[in-house]
């Protein structure tokens, strides 16, 4: 298990996806493709993150479907 590519995860989406106005799954993709460029770049391999979660996607539309406070469902 890679908590290292957890936590870059978390921290990315905690300081990209506040500016993030949009739950479009074109957005999405965008910003999954960008964790992942970003990740890289960082040295973290995309196994360390798709380890921890199945699909970055998923994780990236759920937040922001629920960035309100809401629990996911």
């Amino acid at each position: 298990m890679s908590t290292r590519g957890i936590k870059f995860l978390d921290k990315w989406m905690a300081d990209h996806l506040p500016d993030a106005i949009s739950d479009d799954p074109v957005a999405i993709s965008d910003l999954a493709d960008e964790v992942m460029r970003a990740a890289d770049s960082a040295g973290i391999g995309v196994g360390e993150i798709t380890e921890e979660v199945s699909s970055v996607f998923e994780v990236i539309l759920d937040a922001m479907q629920h960035r309100d406070g809401s629990l996911a469902d």
